[in-house]
């Protein structure tokens, strides 16, 4: 498992090596969504939000969904992807598995067996952004772009067949 540093590490690492043009900010730490929008209002951001959720699937594997903070987990689509019933993992889980703060999952640096899956909506916002393991780190990019960050990844990723709100 990796620590926050080694995990935001290789998230630039992997921003440069997929050559995906990328701004960050630090701010103070961000682990909930009312931190979220005060300090979105605060610096101006304009970039879609995005959300890494922790799924505990049946049978005892995990996997991790990245949607837009807006949306809600469809868990019948997800097991229809997956093939196993997911639920939401615990803090505690995901801590231990990721090494992510709860409140702070990123979706990119999980270990190899955890498979991602990525709702297609966030490649429609001009600009998305997220919390690069270290909960004070916020990076926003190209939404057109998240396909070929993905391609540089060595988990598993799966697209969701169908967008639902």
């Amino acid at each position: 498992m990796l620590s926050l540093e080694q995990i935001y590490q290789y998230n630039i690492s992997l921003l440069k090596k997929a050559q995906v043009p990328f701004e960050q900010s630090e701010h103070e730490p961000i682990l909930d969504f009312e931190t979220d929008a005060r300090i979105a209002k605060a610096l101006g951001w304009t970039a879609a939000p995005t959300k890494s959720l922790f799924l505990k699937l049946k049978g005892g594997n995990y996997c991790v969904f990245l949607t837009h903070r807006d949306q809600r987990l469809d868990a019948k689509l997800i097991k229809n992807i997956i093939g196993k019933r997911p639920a939401i993992g615990s803090d505690t889980e995901m801590t231990e598995v990721t090494g992510c703060v709860p409140g702070a999952l990123c979706p990119f640096g999980l270990p190899r067996e955890i498979p991602l899956i990525v709702d297609p909506l966030l490649t429609t916002f001009q600009d998305i952004m997220y919390t690069p393991g270290k909960p004070e780190m916020t990076i926003a990019f190209a939404g057109a772009a998240l396909p070929n960050l993905l391609e540089h990844i060595e988990n598993q990723t799966k697209w969701l067949t169908d967008i639902s709100v």
